[in-house]
């Protein structure tokens, strides 16, 4: 697979599987992403949204090659042209590739979250790290504070910090703003904006995602470990008549402003899953061949769907 010139970040047909124990030393192989497709651009803003177990976290992994050692990968990653392999992983991990993770407990708890957030730089930018604190409404002390006396909120501002005062082409944000309060998580994602104004590319992994339409260029809908959806931002924010797969219009519409209409059903364990299309047994569009046979991605109004029946 050749990659294009104009992306930073591009994955095809991605699968990840974890080979775990069922019985007793049985071996048994757990697939948990499949053939899923991405790409980023420089100056992009993409937003992976989905519901808990879609894969998005595990994207962030394999993307840095810190998935546990049971994992097995397929597929291809590239970054900026060429294949992202374990060796290369390792040298662009916290230098061209930034993690802002989920858990708060990343943050080492023996240091103080200043050096933290400084990391391995010369010279340090305290003034740099001071201003950002400033805006992400951390006080002026927190830099000398153990992550135990930072509230849930405030670590992940600091975790935040960390990765923006970094010089990476990439910021990988794992679900970043939850604790915040509504302005603080606005403030931080306009942080992101500014960084890729400057041409620095975002891969913002979010349950907000009625934030994430406003600051993304691109929203990736993912649904049990693959991509069901690529489209603009802006046909998020106009609704379901300009989406193109039944899972993105249902995720649309189950938001509290639009109705908390959820759809019936739930989303299939990753050691059960269907044949065919993996939203069949929900959608209310549904034929022999989407029980049978796994739709394609395919491109539909500037946009790309896994979908027989999308438009």
């Amino acid at each position: 697979m050749q990659p294009h010139n104009d992306t930073l970040l591009e994955i095809h047909d991605l699968s990840v599987s974890f080979r775990m124990y069922h019985h007793g030393l049985e071996q048994t192989k757990l697939q948990v992403i499949s053939d899923l497709q991405l790409t980023v651009a420089p100056g992009e803003i993409v937003a992976v949204a989905g519901s808990s177990g879609s894969g998005k976290s595990l994207l962030a992994s394999a993307i840095l090659g810190i998935l546990p050692h049971n994992a097995a990968v397929s597929g291809h990653l590239h970054y900026k042209g060429q294949e992202l392999t374990a060796e290369r992983q390792r040298q662009l991990r916290g230098t061209e590739i930034a993690l802002v993770p989920q858990s708060v407990s990343y943050l080492d708890p023996l240091m103080k979250t200043g050096p933290q957030t400084d990391g391995h730089r010369r010279p340090k930018p305290v003034e740099k790290r001071s201003a950002l604190f400033r805006r992400l409404g951390l006080p002026e002390q927190t830099a000398k504070l153990y992550p135990f006396q930072l509230s849930g909120g405030m670590a992940r501002r600091v975790l935040v910090s960390t990765a923006l005062l970094t010089d990476a082409r990439l910021i990988i944000a794992d679900e970043p703003t939850p604790g915040m309060s509504l302005d603080q998580a606005l403030e931080a994602l306009r942080l992101f904006r500014e960084m890729a104004k400057a041409g620095k590319s975002v891969l913002l992994i979010t349950h907000d995602i009625d934030l994430a339409f406003e600051f993304a260029d691109t929203v990736a809908v993912f649904y049990a470990g693959t991509t069901v959806e690529t489209a603009p931002a802006s046909d998020f924010r106009i609704g379901p008549a300009a989406l193109r797969h039944p899972y993105s219009k249902a995720l649309w519409q189950s938001l509290p402003q639009n109705a908390f209409h959820p759809v019936e059903g739930f989303q299939p364990y990753a050691g059960d899953l269907p044949k065919g299309c993996l939203f069949a047994p929900r959608c209310p569009c549904k034929t022999t061949q989407c029980t049978t046979q796994v739709p394609p991605m395919r491109e539909v109004r500037g946009g790309k769907v896994r979908c027989y029946h999308g438009t």
